[in-house]
C-alpha cells in the first residue's frame, strides 16, 4: 500500500485552498507511484507531486490536484476533513 495516511494539521489544511493533498506515503514510492495511486484509488488527476523525508524517517508527499478537482472535496467524501 502506497498511501498510508491523509495529514490534516494547520499547514495541511492552509495547503488545501491550493488543491493540494498531503499524505505519509511508503517510503520506497516514488512520485509517479504516488500520482498513480491516488489517480486510481480516487479517480482524479494529479498535477504535480513532491515528496520530502521527515526527521522521524517518513515519507511525506504533497500531491497538488488539476484544477477541476478540489482537494477539500475529496476529504470531505472521505469524511477525513
Amino acid at each position: 500500500m502506497i498511501l498510508k495516511a491523509f495529514l490534516i494539521t494547520e499547514k495541511s489544511t492552509m495547503l488545501l485552498e491550493k488543491n493540494v493533498l498531503t499524505a505519509i506515503v511508503d517510503i520506497r514510492a516514488n512520485k509517479k507511484q504516488i500520482a498513480k495511486e491516488v489517480e486510481k484509488r480516487f479517480g482524479v488527476e494529479v498535477e504535480k507531486v513532491n515528496t520530502l523525508i521527515t526527521p522521524k524517517g517518513e515519507k511525506k508527499a504533497y500531491i497538488k490536484l488539476k484544477p477541476e478537482y478540489s482537494a477539500e472535496e475529496l476529504l470531505s467524501n472521505l469524511g477525513v476533513f
